[in-house]
Order: structure tokens, then C-alpha cells, then sequence
């Protein structure tokens, strides 16, 4: 949509100014379907934090794991992303994006700069572990394109994502799947149930 109306503006100018106007739609500034420290700063999409705290018995019992535990492992993990140069310091948000990208009907090939993420969290006094993710630049809508497709609009309308005004409850959907899935694969990890859970339940099964 924006491509379409900064194309009518430029044929407009085109055709107003005396000696025409030369002109190129895309500079590559926007970088589409491309991860860039500009759409992490500035923003290219929607802009959605989801953040929970989880208590230490929840976490012990739930997932085996402690909150103290999970904590030195995140430090690990920042440094690590840090060097890596990663566009994300989290575990995996491309894997829960997709999957609600395809449900969707939305253009997987966004996943590039959607899944850029900044992951925090901290470990309370009281022992509990509070986590947040944000996504800075998440590309994703309920209207137009393969969200008009029958599938997808079904999906769309079982999550209550349907009709104006509801883009940004997807996207606040998109930001606690992936938090979801950080929690899932940060416990997992640590308790030991990463490789195994994949060879247990892994698609070559």
C-alpha cells in the first residue's frame, strides 16, 4: 500500500513539474524482506513488547528449571548473540513468527526483519524471573494480500483478528508467541530436553 501510494505521488510530481521528475520507487532505504539496525532503531511495521513474570515455583515444577539457572544461562546467550552479531539476542522468534505468518496469510518473506527481537530479562528479589521481548519491527497485517484467503481468514477470525483496527492485537499475539516460545527453549536447553525432545518428537520420526 505504501509503494502504491508513493508511486501515484511520484507520477503525480512527474506530470505536475514543468520538466518532469526522474525517479526511482525504492532506494533500498526501506530494506524490505531484509533485517536492518534502521528497523530496529526506527521501526518498519508495528512496534510490540510482551512481557510476563514467572514465579520460581511455577518454573521449577513446570519446566524443572530455576530462575537463577536461567539467569546465568541468559548472560551466556547476550554475550554470545553480541559477538554473533545477531539481529536478535533471543533464542528462536523466526520459528513462532512463521508458523503464525503461514496461519495468517502473511508474507513469510517479512520474517527477515520481523524477527529481529530484544530480549530482557531479571531476576526479582523475591526469586521470581520477569522476561520481555520486543519486536521492532514486525511486518504484519489482517487485512489484503493472503489474509483474504480462506484458511488464513478462518485463522484470523478464530483469533479475533478481523476487521479494522485489528492489526495491532496480531502483532501483541505475535510478541507472546514468541516470548512463549523463549521460555519454552530457554527451559528446555537446561533441562536437558533440547536434543531429546527433537529426537523424540522431531519430524524424521
Amino acid at each position: 500500500m505504501t509503494s502504491k501510494a508513493t508511486n501515484a505521488a511520484c507520477q503525480w510530481i512527474t506530470s505536475a513539474y514543468p520538466h518532469g521528475a526522474d525517479f526511482i520507487l525504492s532506494g533500498n532505504i526501506d530494506t524490505d524482506k531484509k533485517h536492518s539496525q534502521i528497523n530496529t532503531l526506527l521501526s518498519r511495521g508495528k512496534r510490540v513488547i510482551a512481557e510476563v513474570t514467572t514465579t520460581a515455583h511455577t518454573l521449577q515444577n513446570l519446566v524443572g528449571v530455576s530462575p537463577k539457572d536461567l539467569f546465568r544461562a541468559r548472560q551466556i546467550s547476550q554475550a554470545g548473540a553480541f559477538m554473533a552479531g545477531s539481529a536478535n539476542n533471543g533464542a528462536h522468534a523466526a520459528n513462532g513468527l512463521t508458523a503464525l505468518f503461514i496461519a495468517t496469510g502473511q508474507d513469510v518473506a517479512n520474517i527477515a526483519e520481523s524477527h529481529s527481537g530484544l530480549l530482557y530479562t531479571q531476576l526479582l528479589d523475591n526469586g521470581d524471573y520477569y522476561w520481555s521481548i520486543t519486536l521492532p519491527s514486525l511486518v504484519l497485517g489482517t487485512h489484503g494480500g493472503g489474509t483474504g484467503l480462506a484458511t488464513p481468514r478462518e485463522c484470523l477470525e478464530l483469533l479475533g483478528c478481523t476487521g479494522p483496527g485489528t492489526a495491532k492485537k496480531l502483532a501483541e499475539i505475535a510478541a507472546a508467541t514468541v516470548l512463549a516460545g523463549e521460555i519454552s527453549l530457554a527451559s528446555a536447553v537446561l533441562a536437558g530436553d533440547w536434543v531429546t525432545g527433537h529426537e523424540r518428537l522431531g519430524r524424521n520420526r
